[in-house]
């Protein structure tokens, strides 16, 4: 709402941007739980570099809690490793949790792997202060966990959250937490700086731990154990997946109701200065029968509205490093009645599995096909003229320099305004998979503070300098063709239930 002490102009704008927001906060406020806070509290980091360095900087100065949900931690992360002990070892009270993929953690065992490098923590600081859980997916049991190969059998679902929690801040990001990320590999980072939004993301790390694997340190050649603790909040998805899925919708399906949020209201921010809304939106699809998740349906809501003839004069900016948007949201992006739209995805160049060994080395040439495919039904609606896709790319991925891109979100600009007012930031690829097999963590922003909608200008400005647009006509070069063995390993994947 517009300051009492603003000036005629400026509260005219402000009436304005809230009339135009409304539409989208009315049936938000119906979808997710959320909180009110100022958007100084919220910071826009721009480069790997400087994410890494706050990470650390933020584990250094942390008192009461570290908390960590990401789909791995690199194996040779040592000083990461190095940065979370010399923390533990000068502040006695300060506890460490962290979750990760039971899959992806442990898939070069007995090897080095991500369970290896973390259960030391365990045996150095105690069960106590430090906690390592691994969630494995429900969907991955019996006939197909035996004999689908290592790598492969991630396509059945995924622990995909990236929730950096420290005391009462918490970064929201697509990143893991591996060298790549935190040198070369360009993604999003927001830092909220809220009590209620960190306690309340905890709260969603703590119920998924409590449906995970235990690792503990262990005399064994892989290093570790996992373990299903009986206090668990359900059996094992590998003893009785069905029954894990009904404990783990009683736990959690109240947890991400628009209900959730009150509960916890402790932002010491006076009420006149809040003029940001903060939604918490979990997509938990493989966990909750029936399913409540609430990203699609809240993404969902937004490009709707943005169909109607009022937002006309908006824009849209939409990116995902790996470009497979569910077809749900194809169909809405290419329905709103927003102009000046822009897609950015990553180059085959720029794409983390470029001259990948096996199989994953087929999917920059598979997501170059969809993104053709995406360009074509532009054209076939006649919005050539309103919507662009960029491709980034900075280097070849293999020589020296090379940069990849793995940056994901949705800005909407209202009309008249200079600078983003609701912008998407979290782990979702926003594909059929996200809506179906992994488990995903975003914060979606509604704001109409000026200095958080030009940091939001500027995050989506600074995303495209290492852009070129792209034409149908490009896509149709010789160098661009998709062969048939693309084209048969994406109807394999779908024949037999994974997903990219």
């Amino acid at each position: 709402m517009p300051t009492a002490n603003a000036t005629p102009g400026a509260q005219s704008a402000a009436t304005s941007s809230a009339g135009m927001l409304s539409p989208f906060v009315s049936e938000l406020d119906k979808i997710a739980p959320s909180f009110r806070i100022n958007g100084s509290q919220i910071r826009v980091l721009q480069s790997p570099t400087e994410f890494y360095e706050t990470l650390k900087d933020k584990i250094r100065n942390a008192e009461r809690r570290i908390f960590l949900s990401t789909l791995y931690i690199g194996k040779s992360e040592k000083e990461l490793i190095t940065t979370l002990q010399e923390a533990l070892r000068s502040k006695p009270n300060l506890k460490l949790s962290i979750l990760t993929d039971a899959l992806r953690g442990t898939r070069e065992a007995p090897d080095p792997s991500c369970a290896s490098l973390l259960a030391p923590l365990v045996e150095e600081f105690g069960p106590d202060r430090v906690e390592i859980r691994m969630y494995h997916t429900p969907n991955l049991t019996g006939f197909r966990k035996k004999h689908i190969p290592k790598r492969i059998n991630e396509g059945w679902g995924l622990q995909h959250m990236k929730l950096y929690g420290f005391d009462d801040e918490i970064m929201m990001t697509g990143a893991n937490l591996s060298n790549d990320y935190f040198t070369d590999r360009q993604d999003r980072y927001h830092l909220f700086s809220s009590r209620d939004i960190t306690e309340y993301f905890s709260n969603l790390h703590d119920a998924v731990s409590s449906l995970s694997f235990r690792i503990d340190p262990s005399d064994a050649p892989s290093g570790f154990d996992m373990v299903w603790p009986k206090d668990n909040a359900a059996p094992s998805p590998l003893e009785d997946h069905k029954q894990f899925v009904r404990e783990s919708t009683g736990l959690l399906a109240g947890l991400i109701s628009p209900k959730a949020a009150p509960l916890t209201a402790n932002d010491s921010t006076p009420l006149e200065k809040r003029d940001t809304s903060v939604y918490m939106l979990a997509q938990f699809s493989q966990l909750l029968s029936p399913d409540t998740s609430t990203e699609l349906p809240a993404i969902t809501h937004i490009l709707s509205t943005l169909a109607a003839p009022q937002y006309s004069k908006s824009s849209w900016t939409f990116t995902a490093g790996y470009f497979n948007p569910a077809p749900s949201l194809t169909k809405l992006l290419l329905s709103t009645a927003s102009q000046n739209n822009t897609v950015i995805t990553a180059s085959p160049y720029a794409n983390g599995f470029y001259k990948s060994p096996g199989v994953s080395g087929l999917l920059p040439d598979a997501y170059t096909l969809l993104a053709r495919r995406f360009m074509r039904a532009v054209h076939e609606k006649k919005l050539d003229a309103s919507t662009v896709m960029k491709e980034w790319r900075k280097g070849t991925v293999g020589e020296p320099g090379a940069w990849t891109y793995h940056a994901k979100g949705l800005w909407v600009t209202l009309p008249n305004n200079n600078g983003p007012s609701i912008s998407l930031i979290g782990s979702s690829n926003y594909t059929k998979r996200s809506y179906s097999l992994d488990l995903e963590a975003n914060a979606l922003i509604v704001t109409e503070n000026e200095s958080l909608k030009k940091q939001l200008a500027n995050e989506q400005n600074w995303l495209q300098e290492n852009t070129t647009v792209v034409t149908r006509e490009d896509y149709a070069k010789t160098e661009r063709r998709v062969g048939l063995k693309v084209r048969i390993a994406m109807l394999i994947v779908r024949l037999v239930g994974g997903a990219l």
